[in-house]
């Protein structure tokens, strides 16, 4: 049932890949099935688990279809709005389109188009944002916490990825450091020796941590014992506090909804006992918490989970399934900031949708 739609997709797609083929003097029938052999591709990863090369090959084919399919849909809105524009004006002297033409441009298009994409999947921007909070203490006047949101590790996102990622943090020299879930893809077992580089990592309040869906699919006791075990603090349902010359902030975190058990989600409890002058940070995977969170007397709350539609072109789309996608909103009194994504989940790809690592800087309003 599902092979059917998913090999039409392909068919549909990949018409610039038989136009590629048969310019390079493929037959049909050969071009076909290499057509469909590429179909296949995406598929690798379902098979080989920690197996990097099948991952990389796998979710690069995905990434090339995806955008393929997005140019290809264009390329034909392009040509009927051109042949019905040659129809009503009778202009018969209008050169007729060439298919095969148009099908290399497409092909050539999609390959630039994902070279794109992955160099802004592997190289996430540091983006600075500026948050105005009512009442905050002059001593944390210019507070800065840097987040980390949606890694991935993953056998596509290594050590050489996590390492970079901790040399930038420690450049831009934070007070705190939140990581708002789905921190990797995979077993710890699998990942292990590419996380060792969170051992250097430095912020002078400490690095905070809440779960995300995805750690929920990889058993999430051992990831959040792992992250522990290199100094991160895991915030299950629970808030830590950080004091600054007699000002004190709360950082408070809740788990993924996905959790369950001693996992289950509890913003009440995350909260309970913080002091009530205190400015209030909750960390939150999901960015659908922040209406309980306003309820809590929460000053900022800092998420993640959409990736911002993560690339093109479903970043058009990702609207219609998130009330908020990306950046700093207003939820009653409470300041949502909702973070792209700083490394990407499958397709090595974030065509349009850069990712990020977050500087939030606490002003006085």
């Amino acid at each position: 049932m599902v092979a059917t739609p998913w090999f039409g997709l392909c068919a549909y797609a990949g018409r610039p890949l038989l136009a590629g083929f048969a310019a390079a003097g493929m037959e049909r029938p050969h071009a076909w099935a290499a057509l469909l052999g590429a179909a296949l591709l995406p598929l690798l990863p379902l098979f080989r688990r920690g197996a990097s090369v099948a991952h990389w090959i796998g979710y690069a084919t995905l990434a090339l279809f995806s955008t393929l399919l997005a140019l290809v849909f264009v390329g034909d809105v392009v040509r009927f709005a051109y042949h019905i524009a040659r129809w009503v004006v009778s202009a018969q002297t209008w050169p007729m389109l060439d298919p095969r033409a148009m099908s290399i441009t497409i092909l050539a298009a999609s390959a630039v188009l994902s070279l794109i994409g992955f160099a802004q999947a592997r190289h996430p921007r540091t983006r600075h944002v500026t948050v105005p909070i009512e009442n905050l203490p002059a001593a944390l006047d210019g507070y800065r916490i840097v987040q980390w949101s949606d890694v991935h590790v993953s056998p596509t996102i290594q050590r050489c990825f996590v390492q970079k990622l901790v040399d930038r943090t420690n450049a831009l020299d934070a007070d705190a450091i939140a990581i708002t879930g789905d921190f990797a893809d995979g077993h710890v077992s699998d990942l292990a020796a590419h996380i060792e580089p969170l051992r250097g990592l430095r912020a002078r309040d400490g690095a905070f941590y809440v779960t995300g869906n995805h750690e929920y699919y990889w058993r999430a006791d051992e990831w959040c014992a792992a992250l522990e075990s290199y100094g991160i603090a895991f915030l299950k349902n629970e808030h830590r506090i950080v004091e600054r010359n007699g000002a004190r902030l709360a950082f408070a975190g809740v788990t993924d909804p996905t959790g369950r058990g001693t996992h289950r989600q509890d913003p009440e409890r995350a909260l309970a006992g913080a002091p009530s002058e205190s400015v209030k940070i909750l960390l939150s995977h999901r960015p659908q918490t922040a209406t309980h969170a306003d309820r809590l007397g929460v000053d900022l709350q800092l998420s993640g989970h959409t990736h911002g539609g993560q690339f093109f072109p479903f970043n058009l789309f990702i609207k219609r399934f998130q009330p908020v996608v990306s950046g700093l909103h207003r939820v009653g009194r409470t300041w949502l900031y909702v973070n792209r994504g700083t490394g990407y989940w499958g397709p090595p790809s974030r065509l349009a949708v850069g990712g990020e690592i977050t500087v939030i800087t606490l002003r006085s309003k």
